[in-house]
């Protein structure tokens, strides 16, 4: 024999602790499993939530102010504005929120937006459209800027129905802030 190779694995015996071990390692495996899926199962059912943030909270009020240059970015948000109160409600707590759009988002408020912009963001400004409808429906108020309906021509009559144009988002902004609305800028 060449001690670089060994010979093959000489033959083992097999122990009595062995033998009666062998038996049982479907079992083992067996109830690993069932433990493994009862407690994926539990951790499913244990779904998270905002309890210690929302503790002993009832009633909130947030102001949201909505600036970007991009309509699927602004139907995002807005959709995720959406969630977040159907979340409270979900969690025991009322809302009392209002979105104020400024810049050139405004151009994405309008029945009738510019060509290029309807074009190519087609589907963003529907999303737009519908999740406004939502949001009105929930009672979320929702203002637009008129300086910037102004600086971006905007026809303040073409915004959708369920805005309200206001003179001056930032003022706006400020009067909700001072009344007790938590800001939360996008």
């Amino acid at each position: 024999m060449n001690r670089l190779f060994p010979s093959p694995t000489p033959r083992r015996t097999t122990t009595m602790s062995a033998r009666l071990f062998r038996p049982l390692v479907p079992l083992l495996l067996l109830t690993l499993m069932i433990s493994t899926l009862a407690s994926g199962s539990a951790s499913a059912e244990s779904k998270p939530d905002n309890s210690a943030a929302l503790d002993g909270v009832k009633r909130t009020k947030a102001v949201f102010l909505i600036r970007f240059d991009e309509p699927g970015r602004t139907g995002s948000f807005m959709k995720a504005i959406l969630a977040t109160d159907k979340g409270l409600e979900e969690e025991g707590v009322e809302s009392d929120m209002v979105v104020v759009f400024i810049g050139k988002a405004v151009r994405f408020l309008t029945t009738t937006p510019d060509a290029e912009i309807a074009r190519e963001h087609g589907k963003a400004l529907e999303t737009i459209a519908e999740t406004a409808r939502d949001l009105k429906s929930r009672g979320i108020r929702m203002e637009v800027c008129g300086a910037a309906t102004k600086r971006f021509g905007v026809d303040n009559a073409t915004i959708l129905d369920e805005m309200d144009v206001v003179g001056n988002g930032f003022i706006s902004l400020i009067g909700w802030q001072t009344q007790g609305y938590v800001p939360m800028t996008f």
